[in-house]
């Protein structure tokens, strides 16, 4: 299979929506480790895969002032490298379809396709499913911890009243945030420095993307967009 052959993903047994609801600490949005972002060092070697076209999707960038490291691709599985598929989901276009199982987002587009993008989700307790809209959305936001991550992890205390946007920032560049008949889910969309937590359980209940991806994805999504997040499963 070539880099960007896309996958032909059967629309049945897509979606299945849990219960509606937010766990307070999704706001969180943490892992379970502070990444040490600035030791990071951008990527030169080959790339994985051999194509140069994901190491430019992927490689550094300055953004609003803030330097994006590239990520190395070598830490990353391909399938959770952005790409344009045949839309697996059946949701209207501007529709975002977050699988929590897959660990896939996708931007419905017309014309039966999607921009697939991969995620990292929350850990078991921390997760979260349902219908929402994108309310709004921010250029490297503010990250505030909720009253309970604090009491978890003691040390986040100086960051009570909100963690300025950038590199460090566990929201990365780019946050799309979630409410529901008008009601903040404490969900977002957001990027992270964490790359290598792609594809894997490892969030406060957020739904993470690579800071490259979130700001493609951000580039797309209109304020007001539809959500869907659920586990699912291609057959």
């Amino acid at each position: 299979m070539t880099d960007f052959n896309e996958r032909l993903l059967s629309r049945r047994g897509f979606l299945t929506v849990a219960g509606v609801g937010a766990i307070a600490t999704a706001s969180g949005c943490a892992s379970s480790t502070r990444a040490r972002i600035a030791s990071l060092t951008a990527f030169s070697g080959g790339g994985a895969y051999g194509n140069p076209r994901y190491r430019e999707m992927y490689g550094q960038m300055v953004d609003h002032g803030e330097v994006i490291p590239a990520v190395n691709l070598d830490r990353v599985p391909e399938q959770f490298l952005r790409r344009e598929v045949a839309d697996p989901t059946g949701a209207a276009p501007g529709t975002v379809v977050v699988d929590t199982s897959a660990k896939f987002a996708y931007y419905v587009m017309p014309g039966g396709r999607a921009m697939r993008y991969g995620v990292g989700v929350g850990r078991e307790g921390f997760g979260w499913s349902g219908k929402a809209r994108v309310q709004f959305k921010k250029i490297w936001p503010t990250w505030t911890p909720p009253s309970e991550m604090i009491d978890r992890k003691p040390d986040l205390e100086e960051y009570r009243n909100g963690m300025p946007g950038g590199i460090m920032n566990p929201l990365g560049a780019r946050a799309l945030y979630l409410f529901q008949n008008g009601r903040d889910t404490l969900y977002r969309l957001h990027g992270s420095p964490e790359y290598w937590t792609i594809g894997t359980n490892d969030s406060s209940g957020c739904i993470r993307f690579m800071n490259q991806d979130i700001i493609d994805l951000y580039d797309r999504v209109p304020q007001g967009a539809p959500v869907i997040v659920g586990s699912g499963a291609y057959v």
